[in-house]
């Protein structure tokens, strides 16, 4: 198996990258969310009816 970043040859060590540097990379795509799992309820209704997304809550008065 290669490095996922660079393709070069894992190195135990840093495992599954083959440096401190490419999991460094790894880490900051996490970090600045270049990495991101998609959202399985973009554009359907809600249990309760709603649709999900970019609504904004409701104003109550308390």
């Amino acid at each position: 198996m290669s490095c996922p970043i660079c393709s070069k040859p894992k190195d135990p060590k840093y495992a599954p990258f083959c440096s401190k540097r490419c999991a460094d990379v790894d880490l900051s795509r996490w970090l600045k969310g270049a990495y991101a799992i998609p959202d399985s309820q973009t554009g359907e209704e809600d249990e309760d009816g709603r649709s999900s997304g970019s609504e904004l809550p409701e104003n109550r008065d308390l």
